[in-house]
């Protein structure tokens, strides 16, 4: 059994190990993240193939306890390299660390890129070529207080890169946050859902897939095909099962608006190139004015925070609206709201149910539940505890 680490957004460590469990992973431990897990190489392609909340899948392929950068270098140098991808494969070098008493993880990463050259200098008398851009094969490394893990990428490009995004707004949302988020909610088809600010789509789009049963690594391409165990036959029959699975286009309760004309434009675009041109109802509409597509389901919503796009105060005068709307609105809908902005939930005048750390990022968030119920909305004036 070979072993495995996927990324995710911080915050959905817990969603990303039940994907794995349904997937069929063994020995899966959660941590700040990702997930590590054990399988075959049929796993992995099929996490890189299905997985809607994983940035990456790993493959780890050595690790050893370290003192130093020449210990690192011994450690990957040591590595079968030219057994596990070809010399003419062009390669780049990550490091990442948490609490590592090495001062200069730049520097690392040039004793890492060196080992592995080296390597198939020796075996090969050539070595591959370093592309930092857009390489063939991804070298992880790993660095804790006291050991490195090494890893190849499976993955390639960043897997919340589903292949359909050709527009994006002014500060869009990664498909895989988006994902986790619809997951966090609870939400599946054909429960209806509404996203009054949808801006390029990233919501509408992930639950689109989600109601057809659309894997969504289906429209492109992975690393793990230019490493040297690729098994193209395993890679095609997993390819066909999950086309064959996948339910045809058709008219979803899945509902978008957006004030903006160009982010409606910029969010049809995107659906009909991830093949759901019609699956979805789009209107332009401002939330503070419209009213639900259904009289009860699912509301996401990303708003503008000041970290993104919003001035201070004009968000400060806006959120206090956006209370009152979905108040006066809304009754029947659970309300699922992400934001950077902790001032929120002082301002919006509902209380939350429920508050779900998340990071976009790097930066700090929060997904807020609101169960709007007629005449329970409005919570007492503080709380102890409220951001």
């Amino acid at each position: 059994m070979e072993r495995f680490f996927a990324t995710c957004p911080r915050g959905l460590e817990q969603v990303l190990a039940a994907e794995l469990a349904a997937l069929g992973g063994g020995d899966i431990k959660a941590v700040d993240g990702g997930a590590s897990f054990g399988g075959d190489l049929a796993l992995c392609y099929a996490a890189n193939l299905e997985s809607r909340v994983a940035s990456r899948v790993l493959w780890q392929v050595g690790g050893a306890r370290y003192r130093s950068e020449h210990d690192i270098f011994d450690a990957a140098r040591a590595l079968p390299w030219p057994r596990l991808f070809g010399v003419e494969r062009t390669i780049r070098v990550n490091v990442s660390a948490i609490q590592s008493p090495l001062k200069s993880l730049d520097f690392v990463t040039l004793r890492v890129k060196d080992a592995v050259c080296d390597a198939f200098r020796a075996a090969q008398g050539k070595r591959p070529d370093v592309d930092t851009q857009a390489p063939d094969v991804r070298v992880h490394a790993f660095l804790t207080r006291e050991a490195a893990t090494f890893y190849l990428d499976t993955s390639g490009e960043a897997l919340f890169k589903r292949g359909w995004r050709g527009q994006a707004g002014e500060a869009p949302l990664r498909e895989n946050l988006a994902a986790g988020i619809l997951r966090l909610a609870g939400w599946r088809a054909p429960v209806p859902l509404f996203d009054p600010m949808c801006g390029s789509g990233a919501f509408l789009i992930e639950a689109a897939m989600m109601a057809l049963d659309a894997a969504p690594g289906l429209d492109r391409s992975f690393g793990f095909e230019r490493l040297a165990n690729y098994d193209a036959g395993l890679w095609r029959a997993l390819r066909e099962k999950a086309h064959a699975r996948r339910l045809r286009a058709g008219r979803f309760p899945i509902y978008g608006s957006d004030k903006s004309g160009t982010a409606l434009g910029m969010a049809r675009e995107n659906l009909a190139a991830a093949g759901l041109a019609g699956a979805v109802e789009l209107k332009q509409m401002d939330i503070l004015d419209g009213g639900p597509p259904a009289s009860g389901g699912i509301m996401v919503m990303n708003p503008p925070y000041g970290e993104r796009t919003g001035d201070d105060a004009e968000l400060a005068a806006f959120y206090p609206r956006l209370g009152d709307a979905l108040k006066q609105r809304y009754a029947g809908w659970t309300a699922y709201i992400f934001s950077a902005d902790l001032r929120l939930p002082k301002l919006i005048g509902l209380k939350a149910s429920k508050r779900t750390p998340l990071y976009n990022g790097a930066l700090e968030c929060r997904l807020f539940e609101y169960r709007l119920v007629a005449g329970s909305l409005r919570r007492p004036k503080r709380e102890p505890g409220d951001a």
